[in-house]
Formats: C-alpha cells, structure tokens, sequence
C-alpha cells in the first residue's frame, strides 16, 4: 500500500515535514509499502484535487486542513490552518468523539511543522527523534526566521541555507521530491553535496544576488515599513531576508512579485526588530481578510495572476495600515 504525502511545497519546512513524517510513519506505523510525494502550493481558488488523494492513506503536513475523508494523517502549525469555519468544526470534531486524535494534530505554538511532527511521534508513538535533530534544529532556524543576522541569513554560508534556496527557488520540479527521502538519511551538508542540487547552485546563487539587487533598485522605506514591487520581473521565489538585509531599521516589508502561478502580497517583520513583541501586529490576521494567512509575524496573499491590480491595492492597503500601527 502506498501512502501519500502531501506538503508544503518551495519550502524548507514543508520538505523536512514530508521527510520526518515518511521515517517516523515507516519505523512506528508500518502500514505504507511504498511513498510518494505531492507538493502543494498557496493560490487564489480550491487547494485541493480530490482526485489526487490515492487509495491508501494520505497525509497532508505544513499545509492547511483538508476534510476530505480519504486524508488519515494531517499536521499543521500555521495560525490560518483551516481555509472555513466548516473545516475547523470538522477537525474538533473528530478530536472531540476521539477518531482522529492520533492522526490529525494541530499547534499554532510550535515554530516548525518538522518539530511538532517530532514531538508528536515521539512522545505518542515511541519515535526516535535523535538520529534527526539537525533537521528539526534547522527547519526551527528556517521557519521562525531564527538566523543570528540578516546577514547570515542572506549570504548563506549554511548548508541548510543553500539547500533552503534549493527548495524555494529551484525551477525543476521534480527537486524536493528527489530530496525528501534524503533528509532523514544524511546530514544536510551530504545532502548539498549530492550531484542533483550541486549543479544547481551556481546558477541558482546567481539569481539570488540579481534579485537582492532588484530589490534594491525597487524598495523604499516609509515609517518603518519597506514596500517594492517586482511583479515586472516573474520569479519563482526570492530571500524574503533581503529587505531586512536593506533597510536592517524596518520593522515591516510588503513585498509584491509575481510568478507562474500567482501574483503574491508578501507580508513580514523584521526578526531582529528592537520592538518588543506586544507592540508588533498580527500579520496572519490581516491577510485572512484578503483571503491569504499564515503566522503572526508572517504571511501572504495569494492572487491569480492575471489580478495584479487587485493585489496591488491590497498591498497599498496593509503598508499603509502597517505605517500607521
């Protein structure tokens, strides 16, 4: 029987969740003869193809929540978890009458989907998280923005960093598929040197550093909060450090790009703003009125791309409650 993963895709967590999740299911639960990967991504319309949840089971990590009776397993940290009311209802429901309290989990409180993933198979399953404590250390560092410096975090001297870029950013589809199992069974260093990323890395590096310098050419700064807009330019993912590495005295950016797929309104605060954390906004309530979510201290908004006017006004709408707060 095969089970069927679905994640986060163009995101280090989202692969570290598929990764941890796949090694934790096959030494704990052993019902899977086989995995198979599906990324899935945030865009304007229905997230989910009934049709592409297999026969066997289904997992869905680092994504929101699904109620589709053929997903079995499901964990999430992001604040906007569920996409309606009526969805949320379902999951506390299957908690309440116990059916799906060993499958499904949900905490907003946990940094990473990888660490909640770890603790919950650990602590109700038995698994054996130290062979893999690099992986959750990092996917933390990555997910909750944790780097020492804007700079450590744009010039990515990490492994975990390039191979993060990798992820994000890399136009072959087929990459976090083919890394997946590979994080669970090699430090990430031996995980950057394998041949399918290496050549990657250099033409991948050269984008980064023509991004950083669009961004520079297009970013401004108003009361604390960086704005640009780069929708001129379709990319398929860009260092959301760089404003920061910009303008280090920001405590907001709102960022407009587009890509293949969407156009996005990407919302964050600076991680390494002098402002205490009573004092900064919720990012993931604002989105959620455009339709978009994700955490307190970061979010987005996801428009079909041929709607770049609409996210326009939404991205002028939030910089300038943003410079306001």
């Amino acid at each position: 029987m095969d089970c069927k993963i679905f994640y986060h895709d163009k995101c280090f967590d989202g692969a570290c969740s598929a990764s941890l999740f796949t090694k934790f299911h096959r030494e704990c639960i052993g019902t899977a003869s086989t995995y198979s990967y599906h990324g899935l991504v945030h865009r304007a319309g229905a997230l989910f193809d009934e049709n592409a949840f297999g026969d066997g089971e289904n997992a869905i990590v680092d994504f929101k929540y699904s109620a589709s009776p053929k997903v079995t397993w499901w964990f999430d940290h992001h604040q906007s978890a569920f996409l309606t009311p009526e969805d949320q209802r379902d999951f506390e429901a299957g908690q309440e009458d116990g059916s799906q309290r060993m499958r499904k989990f949900f905490d907003p409180n946990y940094i990473s989907c990888t660490s909640l993933i770890a603790d919950i198979a650990q602590l109700n399953f038995g698994f054996n998280t130290a062979p893999v404590l690099e992986l959750i250390e990092w996917a933390n560092i990555v997910d909750g923005a944790r780097y020492e410096s804007a700079k450590a975090a744009v010039e990515m001297e990490a492994p975990a960093m390039k191979l993060t870029m990798a992820i994000e950013s890399s136009p072959d589809g087929t990459l976090v598929q083919k890394l997946i199992p590979l994080l669970t069974e090699m430090s990430l260093q031996q995980v950057l040197d394998q041949p399918l990323v290496q050549e990657q890395l250099g033409p991948l590096m050269d984008r980064h550093w023509a991004a950083l310098e669009l961004i520079r050419s297009r970013a401004g700064l108003e009361k604390g909060v960086i704005t640009f807009d780069i929708t001129d330019q379709p990319t398929e993912g860009y260092n959301k450090f760089i404003p920061y590495y910009l303008y280090p005295a920001a405590t907001y950016n709102v960022g407009l790009s587009k890509s293949s797929f969407r156009t996005k309104v990407s919302v964050g605060t600076n991680p390494w703003t002098s402002l205490d954390a009573s004092e900064l906004v919720n990012l993931a309530a604002i989105c959620e009125r455009y339709g978009g979510g994700g955490h307190a201290r970061v979010g987005a908004i996801s428009f079909p791309p041929d709607r770049e006017q609409d996210a326009r006004k939404a991205a002028e709408e939030i910089a300038s409650e943003l410079r306001t707060s």
